[in-house]
């Protein structure tokens, strides 16, 4: 089944160009399009999508707030956000309301295609090394972390996919994370799962905010 994408962009001329590009893909169909997050919203309730790619910038409901209600709902798309600049406090914010990842508009077509498969298939769609750095740069943003956990279920969290959570959080790949601990890519990315399903967490981009967020990683990606 062909992955159906909605266009949330209140610039008619960009949603040409990104339509033009995903229509040439034999497994992407867009199936709406909206010219502000409201609109976005209501196509929602009349039209299966998988995937939502989101501006921030829009008039009466804006991309942030808009993917905070969209990733709220049961069986929700997942939603990446489109930003103009890198590391954007727009993108930051877009992340804490639940977004699977940020890109930036003039993305090439190539990526911007992986990124949708990428974030389909349930992975995020952003190198985790570039979403540290967005925490990195807004970190005064986030509570004072004192280095005790404070999200409750990463008490249930064994020491090794601990180990892993913050592997992750400091911006390296399920090979990398193999190599350093000496286990198989396959084994990593169970191990991910797992970590994924007992914080109940949506994917690698919401590991990185939330090890932040409780002090387990420091501005810097440094772990404590």
């Amino acid at each position: 089944m062909a992955i159906r994408v909605m266009l949330v962009d209140d610039q008619m001329l960009l949603r040409t160009g990104f339509r033009m590009v995903l229509a040439a893909q034999p497994d992407m169909e867009v199936v709406a399009e909206a010219g502000d997050g409201a609109e976005a919203i209501e196509n929602l309730r009349s039209t299966a999508v998988d995937v939502v790619l989101m501006d921030v910038r829009m008039p009466r409901l804006d991309g942030v707030e808009a993917t905070r209600r969209i990733c709220a709902q049961p069986d929700a798309p997942k939603v990446l956000i489109l930003t103009t600049f890198d590391l954007d406090e727009y993108a930051f914010s877009g992340l804490k309301a639940g977004a699977s990842g940020f890109m930036l508009k003039d993305v090439p077509p190539g990526e911007l295609l992986a990124a949708i498969r990428s974030v389909h298939s349930g992975d995020a769609v952003v190198a985790p090394s570039t979403t540290r750095r967005l925490l990195d740069r807004f970190s005064p943003m986030l509570p004072s972390g004192t280095g005790e956990p404070q999200h409750k279920d990463i008490a249930r969290l064994t020491e090794r996919e601990r180990e892993v959570m913050l592997l992750v959080a400091q911006g390296l790949s399920n090979g990398e994370i193999a190599a350093r601990l000496v286990l198989s890519e396959a084994t990593v990315k169970t191990h991910v799962g797992r970590i994924l399903t007992k914080l109940s967490l949506r994917d690698r981009v919401q590991v990185v905010v939330l090890a932040y967020e409780t002090g387990l990683v420091r501005a810097g990606g440094r772990s404590v």
